[in-house]
């Protein structure tokens, strides 16, 4: 079923034209991923999506009644106190009803009227039929996915978040919600490695459909099942997930490319054919072929990989052969304690991954390499020969108040003006765009002047903190081509997993203080990490199992001192068999609980992978958490029952 449909869409603001003849449709349960350099319509296209925007060409027609949702509307939490109530948005009306129902369960005990009873009936039966059991294990589940402690949340104030934080709260309430569509705008922005593996395993099982924008190729690649692909003041919708997309790009570049190249040489030639016949004896022939050439259509020179930055690293002096040398090494920031005795190295040529939760220490790590923070213990430097640029995730080294010319005049202050013109160009920045002032860029025109003026460093160690998050996919992947043609040593600090495979020699690992290194690069810690991943899938399945059975036990009236149970003494005993048998049931879920626990703790301990048969053992355990599943899983199965037959006795039932 067509949920949205585009046909011949253009905007326009005054005289400038953001895109034109836009033309595709979207069908229900589709993901859609969307791609295009900065600046070339994809926030536009969302504005349409919602509403909010009118084309100024074309049809945008929605499905009656179709519900879209922004990442960016919920941002605002609607004077939601606390990060669980801020999560659960549009549902919060039923979590009231919730409590009320937990209120009325336990006044019942003193006050047993028909009206009491009768209402807590309706509310029962309302909460019920509208999936209330499900909503709070299903908001626990998301904001756990998403990287928060759901109990925590319940107490902890949104007034207290960062800025990143914000942003994965905004993300928690839209998977929550109970939208048509979900438009994501960038929503690995603030996520980890696994918190971004979760959430592609979270949309490739919603049956909603989904409109994302992405910079992040492996995500792309693991959940969308078509493309839009702005380019050349236009879009261009493909059947296909994202490396097909890539392949069907390039061909289309190509036979675009070949009509444009075949046209041009058949005006070349009409033209000369004119020149030569226009005054001689075949003037009737050129002046034939001169109307017919006005009228030719003319094809646009074909949009490709010249349109992105032009960027190349190069290196003044080689360096030394060690470049970083950590020797038990321990970083702090007050109190706390990020990296714990390490001691580890990086060679010449090394392009290392540098990876772990967000908020785990990585960048105050790099400061301390490169003296911006003190060191709490042991020896951490750079080698003497090695000349270090530094790329902040922050783009802090930016001069804010300069313009983009002042950035690059100032590094090479012998340059005349064509030669500072010539390599901004090489940027994306011409004319008198170059005396824009840097703090008034936006994230990604700031990033390219960042790399503009890291070009120029002639540095033999690039340290690059998160380089990716403001750029698009066409300028990421001259980033990592630049990268690969280094020839000095890469720190590399990112969440993107494919520049990544791409290109580390070796990664380092932050967890739980503990820096581990994998020699074979990022692959490897791919590999030996999925059942790290596999093991916490299982535990947030089974917590939000067992969520679902506490939710029943919350809101199940206790019928321990209703008058009417006085008068069944001839069922007490069956009452306390089944009573026996939830407990035996409770207690094997809880045996359960506790050695899924146990080897979740196992797998999580980075000390397991540096084994010799560590990658062994994980399979393993991993082999086992599956049995465990399997018979907690039973448990908690029989659990309900018993809890059920145990109500139903208690309700005098049966």
């Amino acid at each position: 079923m067509t949920q949205i449909s585009f046909n011949g869409v253009g905007v326009s603001f005054g005289a400038s034209t953001i895109f034109s003849d836009v033309s595709f449709t979207v069908a229900a349960g589709e993901r859609w991923g969307i791609v295009g350099r900065n600046g070339t319509g994809k926030t536009t296209l969302f504005r349409l999506l919602t509403g909010e925007l009118e084309p100024s060409r074309g049809t945008v027609v929605r499905q009656p009644g179709l519900r879209v949702s922004l990442l960016e509307q919920h941002r605002v939490f609607d004077g939601a106190e606390m990060v669980w109530e801020a999560a659960a948005g549009e549902l919060g009306e039923l979590l009231a009803l919730e409590t009320s129902l937990i209120v009325q369960a336990e006044a019942l005990a003193t006050d047993s009227s028909d009206a009491a009873m009768a209402r807590y009936g309706r509310d029962l039966e309302r909460f019920e039929r509208e999936g209330g059991y499900e909503v709070t294990s299903r908001i626990d589940a998301v904001l756990h996915g998403i990287g928060f402690d759901p109990a925590r949340a319940r107490v902890t104030p949104v007034s207290t978040l960062s800025g990143g934080e914000r942003g994965r709260l905004g993300l928690a309430r839209q998977l929550v919600s109970t939208a048509d569509i979900l438009l994501l705008d960038e929503p690995t922005n603030h996520l980890d490695l696994e918190t971004t593996r979760w959430l592609e395993q979270y949309l490739k099982e919603m049956e909603r459909t989904v409109l994302l924008v992405s910079h992040d190729r492996a995500f792309l690649a693991a959940t969308v099942d078509h493309m839009l692909h702005f380019e050349g003041g236009s879009a261009t919708p493909y059947t296909a997930g994202y490396e097909r997309f890539v392949a069907q790009r390039e061909e289309r570049r190509l036979a675009q490319q070949r009509q444009f190249a075949q046209q041009q040489r058949k005006i070349a030639s009409e033209t000369d054919y004119i020149a030569r016949n226009l005054a001689g004896q075949n003037t009737r022939q050129a002046k034939g072929r001169r109307k017919l050439l006005a009228r030719l259509p003319r094809l646009s020179a074909p949009v490709g990989d010249d349109a992105t930055m032009a960027l190349r690293f190069e290196v003044k002096e080689r360096g030394g052969d060690r470049v970083v040398s950590a020797l038990h090494v321990d970083v702090t920031v007050g109190e706390r304690t990020l990296v714990k005795n390490f001691t580890g190295a990086v060679m010449r040529g090394d392009v290392l991954g540098f990876i772990g939760p967000n908020g785990s220490g990585k960048s105050t790590f790099i400061k301390t390499l490169l003296s911006d923070h003190p060191i709490g213990g042991g020896e951490l430097r750079v080698g003497g020969t090695v000349t270090a640029a530094y790329y902040r995730q922050d783009l802090s080294q930016l001069p804010a108040e300069s313009s983009i010319y002042q950035s690059i005049s100032g590094l090479r202050p012998t340059w005349e003006r064509r030669l500072i013109q010539g390599h901004l160009g090489r940027f994306g920045f011409s004319g008198d765009e170059v005396q824009r002032r840097i703090g008034s860029l936006s994230g990604g025109e700031q990033a390219r002047v960042a790399l503009a003026m890291l070009m120029l460093s002639g540095a033999n160690l690039l340290v690059l903190d998160e380089p990716t998050n403001h750029l698009d996919v066409e300028s990421i992947e001259t980033l990592e081509d630049a990268i690969e043609r280094y020839d000095g040593t890469v720190l590399l600090v990112s969440h993107d997993r494919e520049l990544l495979r791409a290109l580390t020699t070796k990664v380092w690992v932050l967890h739980d203080t503990r820096i581990t290194e994998f020699p074979d690069g990022f692959a490897e810690w791919e590999e030996v990490s999925a059942e790290r991943e596999h093991a916490a899938r299982v535990q947030a399945s089974e917590e939000q199992a067992l969520n679902r059975v506490h939710e029943r036990q919350r809101v199940a009236r206790d019928d321990k001192r209703s008058p009417k149970r006085e008068n069944r003494s001839d069922s007490r005993s069956e009452e306390r068999a089944a009573r026996r048998k939830l407990e035996d049931a409770e207690a094997r879920v809880n045996d359960f609980e506790a050695r899924i626990a146990a080897v979740t703790r196992e797998l999580e301990n980075p000390e397991l992978y540096t084994r010799p048969n560590g990658p062994a053992d994980a399979k393993k355990l991993g082999k086992q958490l599956d049995e465990m599943k399997a018979a907690l899983d039973r448990s908690l199965e029989e659990w309900s029952n018993a809890g059920a037959r145990v109500d139903s006795l208690a309700r005098g039932k049966e």
